[in-house]
């Protein structure tokens, strides 16, 4: 696992954008998983400013997103295909056409869900996911205790994600869907790149299970120690409780020129 520390939050896009960008140049019609919430906002925006400037073009890819909310109407704000469309998809040249999410408005949600795995093979995979942390460890919607080699299918959100979301909601609880449809710990490790982000001390302890706990199904993030190219991108109040935190800087320093 590769731990990337910059100073403040605002640093972590650029870093994040370099990845997506030596990818798509290498594989134009490169396979990228998408993630919401608040981690990749940033992300989206600067690799918004390089299709604009004309360095960067994502209009070959194609794009498969880690969750969706059960129940919220096609046209509410934060279903998350919505959000997608609003953050990344109207900021880039991504087609709308080419960007595929969970159904959370399916009749039968098993056969949605199984549908859905396989549209991410027979797209041959993803080639880049992208990832943030919730403060309580998991990755998409797969709160503790999910399986670690679990597929796409719904869960019940924990109180704690649907506190954490509430901001999305008006500062309102009761208005975030107890499920969504989610890819599972198992689908997003047969990605063949993994880029995480985090800020704020609030995922310090989030980021600390992840990068140097024990593997467990309590913080679901933590299978991402198993991955064979998994990079952590944080800003130095994420990395607060990181024992080995001068190490990390210091192998970033010196990493090979030539090394991805």
């Amino acid at each position: 696992m590769e731990v990337i520390i910059k100073p403040e939050a605002n640093d972590l896009a650029p870093v994040a954008a370099d990845i997506v960008e030596r990818l798509v140049l290498r594989k134009p019609a490169a396979v990228l998983g998408v993630a919401t919430g608040s981690s990749p906002v940033g992300l989206y925006a600067e690799l918004g400013r390089r299709v604009a400037a004309g360095r960067l073009s994502l209009a070959g890819c194609r794009a498969f997103m880690l969750d969706e909310y059960v129940g919220l109407a096609a046209d509410h704000p934060q279903r998350y295909r919505n959000v997608i469309e609003q953050e990344l998809v109207a900021r880039t040249d991504l087609v709308s056409e080419r960007v595929l999410g969970p159904d959370g408005l399916a009749d039968d949600i098993p056969a949605a869900c199984a549908a859905y795995e396989q549209a991410i093979s027979d797209a041959g995979g993803v080639d880049l996911q992208i990832l943030g942390v919730g403060s309580d460890g998991h990755i998409a919607f797969n709160e503790p205790s999910s399986s670690l080699g679990s597929r796409t299918r719904i869960k019940t959100l924990a109180r704690q994600t649907r506190i954490d979301n509430a901001r999305f909601f008006g500062g309102d609880v009761a208005q975030v869907p107890t499920h969504c449809l989610t890819q599972g710990v198992g689908t997003i490790m047969a990605a063949r790149r993994v880029v995480l982000l985090a800020d704020g001390e609030h995922k310090a302890e989030a980021v600390h299970q992840l990068v140097e706990g024990p593997v467990s199904a309590m913080w679901t993030a933590t299978a991402l120690q198993w991955h064979p190219q998994a990079t952590v991108i944080v800003d130095e109040a994420a990395a607060s409780r990181l024992a080995l935190h001068d190490y990390y800087l210091d192998v970033y320093a010196e990493k090979p020129g030539w090394q991805e």
